[in-house]
């Protein structure tokens, strides 16, 4: 953080995040776990992925937090980047609202379509494994020890040759 202070396009913060205040905070950009590092503009903060040592941090940090494009910095944007802002510029507030609430309630069916798949393979694993364990038990119990014993007892199945 203190690499970045006063930087004039970058902002390396800490926010605990079970602070009186910083609660909403954590709950509008998403932060379900800790430690959670966001990044980018920030009306839409992206979660870092990269490895949590100082070198890949200032790494990424060296790279990354500088100007972006956005509707604020849209000098910095491709061609498809632009022509997509600007169709977005035209739409009215409420039609923005509207899409972006579409596309939240989006990503909230596709985490609890997940959430209740993950349910539904537990529960296999779970059968299956209950499946497995009463057969090795019913094998063992069917006198696998016993036939084993035998065999040692006797020296050796070649004896028999």
């Amino acid at each position: 953080m203190k690499k970045f202070a006063g930087h004039a396009s970058a902002l390396v913060g800490d926010v605990d995040c079970t602070a009186e205040g910083a609660k909403e905070l954590c709950e509008t950009h998403g932060v379900q776990g800790f430690p959670t590092i966001k990044w980018g503009d920030p009306s839409a903060l992206e979660d870092y992925e990269g490895g949590r040592d100082y070198e890949d941090l200032e790494t990424f940090a060296n790279e990354n937090l500088k100007p972006v494009c956005s509707p604020t910095n849209i000098d910095l944007c491709d061609a498809d980047k632009k022509q997509k802002i600007e169709a977005l510029m035209k739409m009215s507030s409420s039609e923005l609202e509207a899409e972006i609430e579409k596309k939240d309630a989006e990503l909230k069916e596709a985490e609890t379509t997940f959430d209740e798949e993950v349910k539904q393979l537990q529960a296999t694993y779970e059968a299956l494994e209950k499946a497995k364990t009463d057969t090795q038990k019913e094998i063992k119990e069917s006198g696998l020890g016993l036939m084993k014993s035998v065999l040692v007892a006797k020296g050796s199945s070649s004896e028999e040759l």
